[in-house]
């Protein structure tokens, strides 16, 4: 039996948005992936083991808390640097799986596997501070070049890693994130006690409130819609995210007296989300940067119509199946884009094959193989 080492130390519970949500939902595709040829090591912290305990009774998982914080960032970090690498060797692994940017830099004479999501400091450098791009620029430089195999979670991903950390594209395998959409669907009459919201009476939006997310413009859409009298949209726009607010969007709000109107519901449950994609008017996803985005691929499969950017990795993730606002930082674009999307009353199907945990799964099974030298 294979044995691959997953490092999980940097997870920090409902504070790190999509990467929590695809290794999650990752995890559960290797657990259901129909083969008793690997086994998972999984390298935990001291304060998030507790939310992978479930896997302690699965078959082919073997959960190894290490003594250190997630939540500690910069004691995680030097720690995951000096003294993991030991702690990784002993585990007897056959392949190291790092599923964000950063490989340890104490080189570690196992093959391993690193996933890359975006490389944003590259695009938003205004997000960072100098010590914080410097070692970003590190950590994904030493992480392409010690990595036997590179996974992007997207074409858009594998051809900025390609540009800007010059990269062989023969080490760069595309694999899309798992999309998992749990099918019970429970009374949405919890959500209008919660939050007083009706179904279909509101937008809805996933957003980490970050200045690329681009939240604003769909605040100023609110507006319009108010003072504009078109009652025939809806006057709510429900938030859903790791944040529950911002000084420069309360600003916003309280300017444009939009202070009811607009309803932050923080980290919810994927159960409570998933509630949300399916009761809303239509998802609205003004994003100006994405590796990948989860989200309007959620929304899709649930049947919800979605708005969003043609920045990025938006267009290929889903599919052309979106409608997309021509300037994604005006408002008004987004009126004629909500009218665009009303009007068309053809029924799509999205193809949703790609997400689907067991063939997610089974890419990751080849590459883990191929990777060290078993296919």
């Amino acid at each position: 039996m294979i044995k691959i080492g997953v490092d999980l130390l940097w997870l920090r519970p409902e504070k790190v948005g999509g990467t929590e949500s695809y290794i999650r939902n990752l995890l559960k595709a290797f657990h259901e992936f129909p083969t008793d040829e690997l086994s998972f090591h999984l390298f935990v912290s001291m304060d998030n083991h507790f939310t992978f305990s479930n896997f302690k009774t699965f078959k082919n998982f073997e959960i190894t808390p290490v003594n250190i914080k997630s939540s500690n960032v910069k004691i995680r970090l030097l720690f995951q640097n000096t003294v993991f690498p030991k702690i990784i060797h002993n585990s007897n692994i056959d392949l190291f799986f790092e599923p964000v940017y950063s490989l340890p830099l104490r080189k570690i004479n196992i093959p391993s596997v690193v996933t890359i999501h975006d490389l944003q400091a590259y695009h938003f450098p205004e997000y960072f501070s100098c010590y914080k791009r410097a070692w970003l620029n590190m950590a994904w430089k030493n992480s392409v070049r010690n990595a036997r195999k590179i996974v992007a979670i997207s074409e858009f991903v594998k051809q900025d890693i390609i540009s800007k950390l010059h990269v062989n594209k023969d080490q760069i395998e595309v694999i899309y994130n798992p999309i998992y959409l749990d099918p019970d669907i429970s009374d949405f009459r919890l959500m209008q006690k919660k939050w007083g919201i009706d179904p279909k009476q509101y937008f809805y939006t996933v957003s980490s409130l970050l200045p690329h997310k681009n939240t604003k413009v769909i605040i100023e859409l609110l507006s319009l819609v108010k003072s504009q009298n078109l009652t025939t949209f809806p006057s709510k726009l429900v938030i859903s995210g790791i944040k529950t607010n911002t000084p420069e969007l309360e600003t916003l709000l309280d300017k444009l007296n939009l202070q009811n109107d607009v309803i932050f519901t923080g980290y919810i449950s994927d159960k409570e989300r998933n509630l949300l994609y399916k009761n809303a008017y239509l998802f609205l996803f003004p994003s100006l940067f994405e590796g990948f985005g989860m989200p309007p691929i959620e929304s899709l499969m649930s049947g919800t119509k979605v708005i969003t950017t043609k920045s990025s990795s938006i267009p290929e993730v889903t599919q052309g199946m979106a409608v997309y606002v021509e300037r994604p930082q005006d408002p008004l674009s987004w009126i004629n884009a909500i009218y665009q999307a009303i009007d068309n009353n053809e029924i799509l199907s999205f193809d949703s094959t790609s997400y689907q945990s067991e063939n997610v799964a089974k890419k990751y099974y080849n590459l883990f193989l191929s990777t060290i030298g078993r296919k």
